[in-house]
């Protein structure tokens, strides 16, 4: 059996937004409830969440459960902070940690486990990446082997689009239709657009 861990950051100001996004209401819970959900309906082992911003707010919404949490004290300085927070908290035995970013409401299970299928770090698969026509997507997984690479390398707003491309050899792409894998909830215009396609589709 894999042990993937699925790390969900959720420490961000929203500074965009005016307002912490991750506590808004989306579709009858709050935006980060999404991640977490899909995390727990898919084939994950452990699910670990970086707070930050607002953290005791976060907590409350999953206190009593299955999810661990861990503190980025430095969450002003960037998202690479949180990731690093992440898999520094992530299970010793795990395999690998699936990176989940709060503000993307619309990753499903079924991709979640197709990510994880595809993971096969003996075969040289140790860093699964969703794609759609070309373009990567999240959430990304990483084979435990880069977990002191990213530590080494990530500060603070870059994600890991470096480290993908400088290893290249290990990364094995997963075709998606999902538009999901590039729909983040940055401003009120894209709360708005998010809500208002429930709306329509309901």
């Amino acid at each position: 059996m894999k042990r993937i861990a699925a790390i969900v950051l959720a420490a961000g100001q929203s500074s965009r937004m005016g307002a912490n996004k991750l506590l808004l209401p989306l579709d009858g819970k709050p935006l980060i409830a999404h991640a977490v959900d899909t995390a727990r309906a898919s084939n994950v082992t452990s699910i670990v969440m970086v707070l930050g911003h607002q953290a005791e707010k976060i907590r409350a919404l999953f206190d009593g459960g299955d999810v661990k949490f861990v503190l980025n004290e430095n969450y002003r300085q960037g998202m690479a902070g949180s990731l690093k927070c992440g898999l520094a908290a992530a299970p010793d035995d795990c395999d690998g940690a699936m990176i989940f970013l709060g503000d993307m409401p619309d990753i499903d299970a079924e991709l979640t486990n197709r990510i994880i299928a595809a993971f096969d770090p003996g075969q040289g698969r140790a860093v699964v990446v969703p794609v759609k026509a070309g373009r990567r997507g999240h959430p990304v997984l990483w084979g435990r082997r880069f977990f002191p690479l990213l530590q080494q390398k990530l500060s603070g707003d870059s994600g890991a689009k470096s480290v993908i491309e400088e290893n290249a050899g290990w990364v094995v792409r997963v075709e998606t239709a999902q538009d999901g894998v590039f729909a983040d909830i940055d401003t009120p215009e894209a709360f708005s657009a998010r809500a208002a396609k429930t709306r329509l589709f309901t």
